[in-house]
């Protein structure tokens, strides 16, 4: 799928969906890497990450298309558009568009370091590095140590 078959799908998934119409662009986004798409308050624009495609087919870009409507079609009139407003739950359950989408890569796939507890332990994968002065361990409070960078 390129990116003028995005927009055809958008406006598509908007006037069957919604009815009502998306005036502004739908395209992918290469550089999207933990989310399946975005809605753009500025400019108004739809980004999806190629990457769902890949890996989920049509059904994930149509459920991250939705997604992105409502975000789209509140903001615009001027309601609540945050996944935490009234209005945008009412209108994402309305057209089923799903809250969230499947990740492209597992919170394990995405670990950079394993720590381990000192005292009872336990394993911890992190994405990022942590300050061991600062972290301790979730069970017993124990010290933290780097035991591998991945």
């Amino acid at each position: 799928m390129d990116n003028e078959k995005l927009q055809q799908l958008t406006e598509k998934i908007s006037r069957q969906s919604f009815g009502w119409e998306f005036k502004h662009e739908a395209y992918f986004n290469n550089r999207l890497r933990t989310t399946g798409g975005r809605y753009l308050l500025q400019s108004h624009n739809i980004e999806i990450n190629p990457k769902q495609y890949e890996q989920f087919g049509e059904a994930a870009i149509i459920d991250i298309i939705k997604h992105e409507l409502c975000h789209y079609h509140l903001h615009l009139q001027k309601r609540g558009y945050q996944h935490k407003d009234k209005d945008f739950k009412k209108l994402s359950q309305k057209v089923g568009a799903p809250r969230f989408c499947s990740a492209v890569k597992s919170y394990e796939e995405r670990a950079n370091y394993v720590y381990q507890c000192q005292s009872c332990k336990k394993s911890f994968l992190r994405i990022k590095k942590v300050n061991t002065r600062k972290m301790v361990c979730g069970h017993c409070h124990g010290k933290l140590k780097l035991q591998k960078k991945l």
